[in-house]
């Protein structure tokens, strides 16, 4: 009988542990512009690099970019067209800033140097409702050097996460978790 309650046990703690491995599974980390980053060199498409994503909640943007030409700022959608830097909801300025996309709809980010803006240094992310697991890079960026950021976070800005995990497979995941389980299952005798 003490056996079987051990089992019970190990089984449901290797269930709980599943379920949490395979939430972390399903956040992504996106590298701003791919390998280009967050720059005015190489005329990036912003607009065409976020529709080619599919971002969901708990999903990580990492910026990368030369901290003495570029920042973030999350700006409204009204400023964002306007190329409006007076008005920040957020201030990123560390040359490697990630930021967790906590909220859903559109979230609007641009460079606070002058004239960048308005050549197209400005990204419209759009974060769906659903939180299936996205596709992205692998391995998440290192975190940006201290001192450099700012905070002025105020109503649905994303906040930044100074260390974004790294993306992993869901089948990962669930290969981790059928092993865990089948290890409880079998394994009653060996506690």
């Amino acid at each position: 009988m003490a056996a079987l309650r051990r089992g019970s046990a190990v089984a449901l703690a290797a269930l709980v542990a599943a379920a949490m491995w395979a939430g972390m599974a399903s956040a992504a980390v996106y590298e701003v512009g791919d390998k280009l980053g967050w720059t005015i060199m190489g005329s990036p498409d912003y607009g065409a690099w976020a529709a080619s994503k599919k971002f969901s909640l708990g999903d990580t943007l990492v910026f990368t970019y030369n901290k003495q030409f570029h920042n973030v700022i999350a700006v409204s959608k009204a400023d964002y067209k306007n190329c409006n830097v007076t008005k920040p909801t957020a201030t990123w300025a560390t040359g490697k800033d990630s930021v967790v996309l906590n909220t859903t709809g559109h979230h609007y980010f641009l460079c606070g140097f002058p004239g960048h803006c308005a050549i197209g240094q400005k990204v419209d992310v759009r974060v769906l409702s659903s939180a299936a697991p996205s596709t992205a890079p692998a391995m998440a960026p290192a975190p940006g050097a201290a001192g450099g950021g700012s905070a002025g976070r105020a109503g649905a800005a994303p906040s930044p996460h100074p260390n974004a995990a790294p993306a992993v497979s869901s089948s990962f995941a669930v290969t981790v978790a059928a092993s865990v389980l089948s290890v409880a299952a079998a394994g009653l005798n060996l506690l």
